[in-house]
């Protein structure tokens, strides 16, 4: 699979309509109401200035598949060498190793960019993403209870955490 870094002009409506079908059908976002291309100028340029990765990739046909990211965890500065990260595939897309391949691509790029913790907020009965974590190392680092409502009923956070061997030298600057 071949990695592009999507952006809003050439990707915005498509990694819309990704993130509303997980806002709609499932708990992998706690949102309510779907996006809108105004929050994707939002989000895009949030990454932006972060300098923080959207990394996608194309089927056969030209169309994104998916696509990762990470962003800041915590606003603070003694946050600074940790990430939140995001993977969402297209519907059509689950079940075929896909995710991993962008998990993989996202850990290297934060290597790259000198992180030292990869963070992973996932809905405590979502068995599949906790394993998924689990397969590239992720460890469980907590649960937060009951942290949300949706679709009628209380759901828990479980954070699993990947640490990284950088940044070589890391500074409180």
């Amino acid at each position: 699979m071949k990695f592009i870094n999507c952006t809003y002009d050439l990707h915005a409506p498509e990694i819309l309509a990704i993130f509303n079908d997980a806002i709609l059908n499932t708990t992998a976002l706690w949102e309510y109401k779907a996006r809108t291309l105004e929050t994707m100028r939002i989000w895009f340029d949030t990454k932006a200035a972060g300098n923080f990765p959207v990394i996608g990739a194309l089927d056969e046909t030209g169309k994104l598949i998916g696509f990762a990211s990470y962003g800041t965890f915590r606003p603070w500065a003694a946050y600074k060498y940790s990430v939140e990260h995001s993977v969402y595939l297209r519907a059509d897309q689950h079940g075929k190793g896909l995710g991993k391949l962008f998990m993989q691509e996202l850990i290297k790029t934060a290597k790259a960019q000198g992180f030292h913790t990869i963070i992973g907020a996932i809905d405590a009965d979502n068995k599949s993403s906790i394993a998924f974590h689990e397969k590239l190392g992720f460890e469980y680092s907590g649960t937060i209870k009951q942290a949300g409502y949706k679709f009628g009923r209380w759901l828990d956070f479980v954070f699993y955490q990947l640490i990284l061997e950088t940044p070589s030298d890391p500074a409180e600057d």
